[in-house]
């Protein structure tokens, strides 16, 4: 049996996925699994043994092309992302079973899912469908991810979030200190109801736990980070992590502080515990589908708006989150 599985989206999502694609390997353990990603976000199955390889999607690839290599070659082909991209791929391929999902609002999504897919899930999660009905539960996209893949057999269901690490990648970050609280900066830290004062002020508050403070961040926050370091209120700031030194890092904490963004489940495939603050917008739907997975957590949510009152307001919520996890 050859199998192709796809997810050519973000970091964060690809990791959430891993319990879909670890199901599909118990549930087919001498199939031959490709597994399908984007050059962003493929770090995070460079040391996956679930799957029998791993393919980037080349940026100036067209999906239709990549997929029509595989034709007449698979038994089940899945699209994790609900994607127009993934489904193309999917389609494709003209693998006998071609499953993805969408999102029961996206009208026209189900209307031309036809063309690419044989079976196609349907997710509740939408924003206005939250906020006119907040009663009704949204699941999580690892549940909904791993319902895709029982449309396609797989049923022995794997719930555990993966990354790889080793201890050469613990070596890298042995220098920091032990059992700290990890504060992972952010841009979402310094736009729409934040701002790097306000996070810079967060992250000072953090020492009253008396437990050393550790900020991470990546090159989009080099400018933040330079004025965190000048500020001296962290017992480190760290840039410049591989992928599994930055979950390295994240295995050594106590607590970790993030906003909405991958970090949030690098922690949880870490198994630490999590304080997330979501966005003011669709705050009823992120908090549920992209919340922290089988781990201790708090969320928060940012203001509509960065004024004194709810600048300060956050920074309570934050602490008192931290406190319920410490």
């Amino acid at each position: 049996m050859r199998i192709l599985l796809t997810r050519t989206d973000r970091v964060g999502d690809l990791i959430l996925s891993t319990p879909a694609i670890a199901t599909v390997r118990r549930s087919f353990p001498d199939a031959h699994i490709t597994m399908l990603c984007s050059e962003y976000n493929a770090v995070v199955m460079e040391r996956n043994t679930d799957v029998d390889e791993t393919v980037a999607l080349d940026a100036q690839c067209k999906p239709a092309a990549f997929g029509a290599q595989f034709q007449n070659q698979l038994d089940i082909a899945i699209a994790l992302a609900p994607l127009t991209r993934d489904f193309t791929i999917v389609g494709a391929t003209r693998a006998k079973q071609r499953v993805g999902y969408t999102y029961a609002r996206r009208y026209l999504s189900r209307l031309t899912a036809g063309f690419y897919l044989t079976e196609l899930a349907l997710s509740s999660a939408d924003p206005a469908l939250c906020e006119k009905h907040p009663e009704r539960p949204v699941i999580h996209e690892v549940e909904q991810l791993l319902n895709v893949v029982a449309l396609a057999g797989a049923r022995e269901r794997i719930p555990d979030l993966r990354i790889d690490i080793t201890d050469a990648d613990r070596d890298a970050v042995a220098f920091l200190p032990e059992s700290p609280v990890v504060f992972h900066l952010g841009v979402r830290w310094f736009t729409k109801g934040s701002t790097l004062e306000n996070a810079l002020q967060i992250i000072s508050e953090l020492r009253e736990f008396g437990l050393p403070v550790v900020v991470t961040y990546g090159p989009e926050c080099n400018a933040q980070a330079a004025a965190i370091r000048d500020a001296g209120s962290a017992d480190a700031v760290v840039g410049g992590l591989s992928f599994h030194q930055w979950a390295a890092a994240f295995e050594r904490a106590a607590c970790i502080v993030t906003v909405d963004t991958g970090a949030t489940h690098v922690a949880s495939a870490m198994r630490r515990p999590t304080v997330v603050a979501f966005e003011h917008r669709y705050f009823r739907l992120s908090s549920q589908e992209w919340a922290p997975y089988r781990v201790a957590h708090a969320l928060v949510r940012k203001p509509a708006a960065a004024t004194p009152a709810s600048l300060a307001q956050l920074r309570r919520d934050v602490h008192n989150a931290v406190a319920s996890l410490l």
